[in-house]
């Protein structure tokens, strides 16, 4: 599971207690969220009475996924840790090691013969180190375990396709039409948070299409106030016909745990890739080349422009798509491909939605003037890829701090060595300039800051909710907390490309 605040990767585990054994062969399966099936189990008008029918129907085709990872660390506990572990006890240590198997989340089953549908943050190997997966294992609500094949996986959509074979044909669901769902319809939510076993959560949907502002290709999600917690990652968010709407995917959380604002990568999104995927193929994506972002009320305005329309442009990478259709910074971007560009519909979207090579109209605004231009779209790469494309520093280039610095961390109480967060350093660490903070240097891995996950990079925004804009104020905020009796502090901290998490950190015992 992902945390929107504070974005972080969350692990779901699979599983109930019902189970569908059958004899037929494949071609007459019926789907575990049939409509003819469904139809006796769900009243049409009004609340149900209850979702235990649709709960036992649903539920055999929900599965445990979990991974053996080989992981190679040099002498450094917190490369290569997801941000997802700033709320985990995990501890690093030196030379190589293959970490024990580890339920890491959940997913579906979508055809008799065994294609399973998860997030790809369940499967890839951890980020920042040199990690390898060796096996992937999917659990069925029975506890019959197979071993999974990784068919395709895809980091910008967050999705990933697993196989796994038996003689007899699987129980499996559907996938259904998100783009029919409406605020205020129920949904429920079958995963497995906190290694409980089968759970199932019930809610509505607050909202569609909802963008959190992270500027990544596929940031719309369906928004619901189901209780998602760290597990549900790569579960089923089902609409009351039993088909797939949704995937679990984040939760907007302050304290990471569910406060009621989870998000699910919409079907409509998940299904072209997830079809892609199937067939070993790569999803390619158009690329546009422009660093924006939608025009919030102060931007919108001092250029006189409704807030909310159109995407402003920043930066034009150099040869690329938008630089040759003549784009400039300053220019505002509201269509592509005769498609508003809307907070709903931001620009990223649209454009990765359109296949490299494409030739879409752009309409901008320039100086109060509407200008009209053509642009041939490039391939968007990987994350670090596009950031590299602006002149970034990729992920790893801060992740391995000097012996010098690590000492300096072991001398302070909250075992953290920390430097002021400077324009260069903002633009390395890919965060704004209206970022506030000091900036992780080297953390000692004997104290308790290094299981909680941090890495050489991340920000402190604030301690015990007092901002932290230079090393002066952690010693001071640190040394208060300490003579005032605390054993602990919260931080607030922030990791490029994420949201800010708090994280209590204990201090270092004299």
């Amino acid at each position: 599971m992902r945390y929107v605040y504070g974005v972080t990767s969350a692990l779901l585990l699979g599983g109930s207690a019902v189970a569908l054994a059958t004899g037929q062969p494949l071609g007459a399966q019926v789907a575990q969220n049939e409509e003819t099936v469904m139809r006796s189990a769900v009243p049409r008008a009004g609340a149900p009475a209850s979702f235990a029918d649709l709960t036992e129907q649903l539920q055999p085709a929900v599965v445990n996924i979990s991974t053996r990872q080989r992981v190679r660390v040099q002498n450094n506990p917190f490369a290569g840790t997801p941000f997802g572990d700033l709320f985990g006890n995990r501890r690093g240590g030196g030379g190589n090691q293959t970490r024990p198997a580890q339920s890491l989340g959940s997913g579906f089953i979508i055809s008799a013969d065994g294609y399973v549908v998860t997030n790809n943050h369940v499967v890839a190997p951890q980020r920042g180190g040199r990690s390898s997966i060796e096996s992937i294992t999917v659990t069925m609500p029975d506890g019959k375990e197979y071993e999974a094949e990784l068919i395709g996986r895809d980091e910008q959509s967050d999705l990933a396709v697993l196989k796994i074979s038996r003689s007899q044909p699987f129980p499996f669901v559907k996938f259904g039409d998100s783009r029919q769902s409406r605020v205020g319809d129920w949904v429920i939510a079958i995963g497995n948070p906190f290694g409980l076993g089968g759970t199932v959560t019930s809610g509505i949907i607050s909202a569609v299409y909802r963008n959190t502002g992270s500027g990544a290709a596929y940031d719309r999600y369906l928004q619901t106030d189901a209780a998602i917690n760290r597990g549900n990652s790569g579960g089923p968010m089902f609409d009351l016909n039993g088909n797939v709407i949704g995937i679990n995917n984040a939760i907007f959380s302050p304290t990471g745990g569910s406060v009621g604002i989870g998000f699910a990568i919409p079907s409509e999104i998940a299904v072209p890739i997830v079809e892609t995927l199937k067939t070993g193929e790569k999803v390619e994506r158009g690329f546009l080349g422009v660093a924006s972002g939608i025009l919030n009320e102060d931007l919108a305005l001092s250029l006189g422009l409704p807030k909310n329309r159109g995407a402003f442009v920043s930066e034009v990478v150099g040869d690329s798509a938008a630089e040759k259709a003549g784009v400039k910074a300053g220019d505002v971007i509201v269509k592509v491909d005769n498609k508003d560009v809307t907070q709903e519909q931001p620009l990223t979207f649209i454009v990765a939605n359109k296949k490299p090579g494409a030739r879409v109209p752009i309409e901008l605004i320039r100086d109060g003037k509407r200008i009209k231009v053509t642009a041939q779209l490039g391939e968007r790469g990987s994350e670090d890829e596009v950031a590299r494309s602006f002149g970034l520093d990729s992920e790893d280039e801060m992740s391995e701090p000097d012996e010098q610095t690590v000492e300096k961390a072991s001398q302070q109480v909250l075992g953290i060595a920390v430097t002021e967060l400077t324009p260069q350093l903002a633009r390395r660490l890919r965060v704004g300039e209206e970022v506030e903070g000091v900036v992780m240097l080297g953390i000692d891995p004997s104290t308790d800051a290094a299981t909680k996950g941090f890495r050489r990079g991340d920000i402190i925004l604030s301690i015990n909710n007092r901002p932290t804009t230079s090393p002066e104020d952690v010693d001071r905020i640190v040394s208060n907390a300490k003579n005032s009796g605390r054993e602990a502090v919260l931080l607030r901290v922030q990791r490029r490309n994420a949201r800010p998490a708090f994280v209590p950190v204990r201090l270092r015992s004299e």
